[in-house]
């Protein structure tokens, strides 16, 4: 498998960006559901976690004749298309991982047979330190940066991130 760069060790390297990025999109979409921060400007009101009604998605008997077809459904359909967009982020998760599996492997045995040492299998990879190291290595600085975000409670005027400066500490849902 070879990069612009002439090298395996390229595409794990994308691979493994695009994976942390996909995970933290994938883990912030099902979080967001169920859980509510006080004082986050991107939190539901509180006392609104969990899924709403099929009113307010628009779904079944209450979407409209401009929703989408699968929206009014039911079933596995409107399941399906009501969970979309994790799905989609899950999906492409798995296929960045594998990219960075499969890309890692091989830059990884280019390094063994430098060395005159046996080569790994899949599987033998999946299990070594390399490929948990390149793998959480990228998570953990992720994770981070956006836990600190949540944590820190810091506004700046003029960003839809952040709440209104003047706005109590307590207050959620509100845009700046």
């Amino acid at each position: 498998m070879c990069g612009p760069n002439g090298t395996a060790d390229f595409w794990s390297d994308v691979a493994e960006n695009w994976q942390s990025e996909y995970l933290q999109f994938l883990l912030f979409i099902w979080v967001t559901v169920y859980l509510v921060q006080k004082g986050s400007p991107e939190s539901k009101v509180l006392g609104t976690a969990g899924k709403e009604s099929d009113k307010d998605p628009k779904v079944l008997r209450y979407a409209t004749a401009g929703s989408p077809r699968w929206a009014a459904a039911g079933g596995w359909r409107t399941a399906l298309f009501s969970s979309s967009l994790a799905l989609t982020m899950g999906a492409l998760f798995v296929l960045s991982w594998l990219t960075q599996a499969i890309a890692g492997r091989s830059a990884y045995n280019g390094e063994q047979l430098g060395r005159l040492q046996d080569p790994l299998g899949f599987w033998q990879y999946l299990g070594a330190a390399d490929f948990w190291n390149r793998t959480l290595q990228n998570w953990q600085s992720e994770f981070l940066a956006v836990g600190s975000m949540v944590v820190l409670f810091l506004t700046h005027r003029g960003s839809p991130e952040s709440k209104p400066v003047g706005a109590p500490h307590e207050s959620t849902g509100l845009s700046g």
